[in-house]
């Protein structure tokens, strides 16, 4: 029962803390002096290498 109930515990507690992290709509326009630099890369990936995609997934993280 102990088990269960600091399971339960830490559980509410963890999706609590993590409701008070997370943004309210992290997709919302950004406001102010906010730049959109994401861009179509579809040229760049079309003529790279299997290493340079490797390369940039690992640098970027995408």
């Amino acid at each position: 029962m102990i088990l269960v109930l600091c399971t339960t515990i830490m559980y509410n507690g963890c999706r609590i803390l993590g409701d008070w992290i997370t943004p309210e709509n992290p997709y919302r326009v950004p406001q102010g002096a906010a730049l959109k630099v994401f861009g179509n890369e579809q040229a760049i990936e079309a003529n790279s290498t299997f290493s340079e995609r490797l390369r940039l997934f690992y640098w970027y993280g995408e």
